[in-house]
C-alpha cells in the first residue's frame, strides 16, 4: 500500500489529491487562516488530519498545499505582518523533503486569543502523536516489543492469533520462534532470544505468498521499497497449518487496506492550553510576496540553495562546516536574532 499523504509536500494540488484517503480522518478545520508566507492577504481553510496540514484558498480552491507530516523538521511561532491581520504571531512550520527546505507561516485571523493558540496548540499536539506512533506506520528491527513474555499490544491494535514454532528463514539453519498475527501487523520474535525480532505493519507489507525454498515451502512476505524491500521466509510444519496462516495473514491485509489505522490519536480533552510568550518588541519578519506562477519557489527556506554546499575547513572555527553563500560571514550568523 501506498501512502504519499504524510510523507509529501504537494503544491496546487488536484481535487483528488485533497479528498481525504482512507484511514484518514479530519481532526480540526479552521476556516479564517491566511498562507503568510506564499499568499500574503489569502484567506483560506485549514484542515488538520491524523496524517497532514491541508490548506485551500476560499477565493481560488486551485491555490492550495498539502503539507504531510513526516516532511515537517519544526514547528515553531514567528512574529510576522499579516495584509489581512496586521503585526501578529503565526504559525511557522520548517520542513524538508527532496534535500530541499520550504517553510510555511499560517496566520490565524480568529481575533479572540483562543483562536489564536489553538491553531500553533493543535498543530505541535497532533504532529507529537504522529511521531510517537511511528510503530503502526514503519518496519522495525530488533526493537522492545514485549513485556513480561507476552507482545506489548499498541493502543486499538487487537491479537488475532499467536502461533508458536514459526522458524525464520533468514540464517542459513533457520531460527525457532513466534508470530503474532494482529490487526495492524505482524510480529515474529526469536524463542530465545527475544531482541532478535521484527514487527512489519501491513502499511508496508507488498506481498505475502507460499513460495518453495531451500528449506522447502515457506511463507513469503516482501516489504515495500519505502521500508527498505525485505524478503522475510517462515516455514511451518504441518503444511495445512501453514497455508492457514497465509490466508488469516491475506484476509486481515485486505481488511486493513480498505481503512488502515495509522496510530494517531488526538482528543481536544487532552489539549494543554498554551502560554505564547509576548511579542517581541523587535521589528516583524516582512515577507516578499512572490507572484505564485512560482508556488514552489515562495516556500523555500532558502530559494538560492538548490542542494549542500561543499564543506569547507573553517579556521575561525577549527572544524568543517558547509561553505557559505557568498553575501554572508559567520560574523553574520552569531549576530542572527
Amino acid at each position: 500500500m501506498q501512502v504519499w499523504q504524510d510523507q509529501e509536500l504537494r503544491f496546487d494540488c488536484s481535487a483528488s489529491n485533497l479528498q481525504l484517503r482512507p484511514g484518514e480522518v479530519a481532526i480540526d478545520r479552521m476556516t479564517d487562516v491566511e498562507d503568510t508566507k506564499g499568499n500574503n492577504g489569502e484567506k483560506g481553510m485549514l484542515t488538520l488530519t491524523n496524517l497532514r496540514v491541508i490548506w485551500v484558498s476560499l477565493t481560488r480552491s486551485s491555490i492550495n498545499l498539502s503539507i504531510g507530516f513526516n516532511t515537517i523538521s519544526s514547528i515553531s511561532t514567528q512574529r510576522t505582518l499579516s495584509k489581512l491581520k496586521g503585526v501578529t504571531e503565526s504559525l511557522h512550520l520548517l520542513t524538508k523533503a527532496k534535500k530541499q527546505q520550504f517553510e510555511y507561516i499560517f496566520t490565524n485571523l480568529d481575533p479572540n486569543v483562543e483562536g489564536h493558540t489553538r491553531l500553533f496548540a493543535t498543530v505541535m499536539a497532533v504532529h507529537r502523536s504522529y511521531e510517537t506512533s511511528k510503530t503502526y506506520r514503519e518496519l522495525k528491527l530488533r526493537s522492545s516489543i514485549l513485556e513480561d513474555k507476552q507482545l506489548r499490544l499498541l493502543p486499538h491494535e487487537q491479537l488475532y492469533d499467536k502461533i508458536h514454532g514459526v522458524w525464520n528463514l533468514c540464517s542459513d539453519q533457520g531460527t525457532l520462534g513466534v508470530l503474532y498475527v494482529t490487526n495492524v501487523r505482524i510480529v515474529w520474535h526469536c524463542s530465545v532470544n527475544d531482541i532478535f525480532n521484527i514487527s512489519l505493519p501491513y502499511l508496508q507489507m507488498k506481498t505475502v505468498s507460499l513460495r518453495d525454498s531451500k528449506f522447502g515451502m515457506a511463507m513469503v512476505v516482501e516489504s515495500s521499497q519505502e521500508s527498505g524491500s525485505y524478503v522475510l521466509g517462515f516455514r511451518l510444519e504441518p503444511m495445512d497449518k501453514l497455508k492457514g496462516v497465509i490466508q488469516q495473514i491475506q484476509t486481515v491485509y485486505q481488511v486493513y487496506n480498505a481503512c488502515p489505522i495509522f496510530g494517531v490519536d488526538f482528543e481536544f480533552e487532552d489539549l494543554v492550553p498554551l502560554d505564547l510568550p509576548p511579542a517581541p518588541s523587535e521589528q516583524p519578519e516582512y515577507l516578499e510576496v512572490v507572484s505564485h506562477r512560482d508556488a514552489l519557489a515562495s516556500y523555500l527556506a532558502d530559494p538560492h540553495k538548490v542542494s549542500d554546499r561543499e564543506p569547507i575547513f573553517s579556521s575561525e572555527l577549527g572544524l568543517a562546516v558547509e561553505k557559505l553563500p557568498d553575501e554572508y560571514t559567520l560574523k553574520d550568523l552569531w549576530e542572527v536574532s
